[in-house]
C-alpha cells in the first residue's frame, strides 16, 4: 500500500484531511503528494468550506518521504526534477494556493515533507512530544529549492541552516519559541485543541477569512509566497548546474542504500 490523502466534511465547514501511510509513520508516497495537491484544489472549489483540520493518522503527522520508493526514481536527474517540481510542489503549492485557513494538528514525527506540509499551514498546534527537522543530509541529498524556501521562510533562515547542514531535530518547544508552532498542548490534548481551533475559524466570517489569505499572498509571506514568481529561485531550479543533476552520485546512492540496508553511510 502507497498510502493516501483522505478527504472528509466535517460539521460546520471544517474540512478534515487526514495523511494516512500505515506502518511508515504517514511517509509521503508519490501518490500521495499527487492525491494532496487533488484535495486542496478541491478544497479551493467548495463554498461550504471554511477551514480545513490537517492530521497525520496515529501518533505521527507526517515522518518525511517515503524512502522505501526512492530508487525507483531518485537516481535519474529527469525523474528527479519531475518528483520534486510535479509531484512534491504540486501538493505543496496546491496548499499555499488555497484561500481556505488551514490548522495543523501535530503529534510525533514531523520530519522532511512533514514540516514542508505543516509550513503551508496558517494555525499550527503541536503535542508536547512532537519532533521536527529534515534530516535528508543522512540520506545524501539536499532539499529542493523551492521547498527549501518554503521552509526557510516557514521557520526562520538559522533553524532551516541547522535542520538541512547538521540534520538538527528540534522539540515542540523549541519550535513554539522560533516562532513556527502556535501553541504547544499535551499530547492527549492535541486533536481537541486543534479542531476548537479549526472550529473557531469557521464560525466567523468565511469570506474576510478567504480575502485574508489572499492579503497573505500578495504581500508576499515567505510562508505562503508562491515561488515561481520569484526570478532568484527559478535561476536556481533552472540554473547550471542542474540542482537535481546529484541523482546518480555516489553519496546519493550510498545515502539511500544504507538508510534501506539499515546501516550507517560511509560518505
Amino acid at each position: 500500500m502507497s498510502g493516501e490523502v483522505l478527504m472528509n466534511a466535517g460539521e460546520g465547514g471544517v474540512v478534515h484531511v487526514t495523511l494516512r501511510h500505515t506502518g511508515r509513520l504517514n511517509a509521503m508516497s508519490r501518490p500521495m503528494w499527487r492525491q494532496l495537491r487533488a484535495v486542496f484544489e478541491d478544497v479551493q472549489r467548495r463554498a461550504d468550506a471554511r477551514c480545513v483540520l490537517i492530521t497525520g493518522e496515529g501518533g505521527a503527522f507526517c515522518a518525511g518521504g517515503d524512502i522505501s520508493e526512492y530508487p525507483d526514481f531518485r537516481f535519474d536527474p529527469a525523474a528527479l526534477r519531475d518528483f520534486h517540481e510535479n509531484d512534491v510542489w504540486g501538493g505543496l503549492h496546491a496548499m499555499l494556493a488555497c484561500d481556505v485557513p488551514i490548522v495543523a494538528s501535530i503529534r510525533g514525527a514531523c520530519m522532511g515533507a512533514g514540516v514542508e506540509i505543516a509550513s503551508c499551514c496558517d494555525i499550527r498546534i503541536a503535542g508536547s512530544a512532537a519532533r521536527f527537522g529534515a534530516p535528508i543530509a543522512k540520506l545524501g541529498f539536499p532539499m529542493a529549492p523551492r521547498e527549501a524556501q518554503l521552509v526557510a521562510g516557514a521557520v526562520g533562515e538559522v533553524v532551516a541552516r541547522q535542520m538541512l547542514l547538521e540534520a538538527a531535530t528540534f522539540s515542540a518547544a523549541d519550535m513554539l519559541v522560533r516562532g513556527f508552532l502556535s501553541r504547544v498542548v499535551a499530547d492527549d490534548m492535541v486533536a481537541t485543541d486543534a479542531l476548537g481551533s479549526a472550529q473557531r475559524v469557521a464560525a466567523l466570517a468565511p469570506q474576510a477569512a478567504r480575502l485574508n489569505k489572499q492579503t497573505f499572498r500578495a504581500l508576499k509571506m515567505p510562508s505562503v509566497r508562491d515561488s515561481k514568481e520569484f526570478p532568484a529561485i527559478e535561476r536556481i531550479v533552472n540554473g547550471a548546474p542542474d540542482p537535481y543533476g546529484y541523482a546518480n552520485s555516489a553519496e546519493h546512492r550510498e545515502g539511500i542504500t544504507a538508510f534501506l540496508d539499515k546501516r550507517p553511510p560511509v560518505f
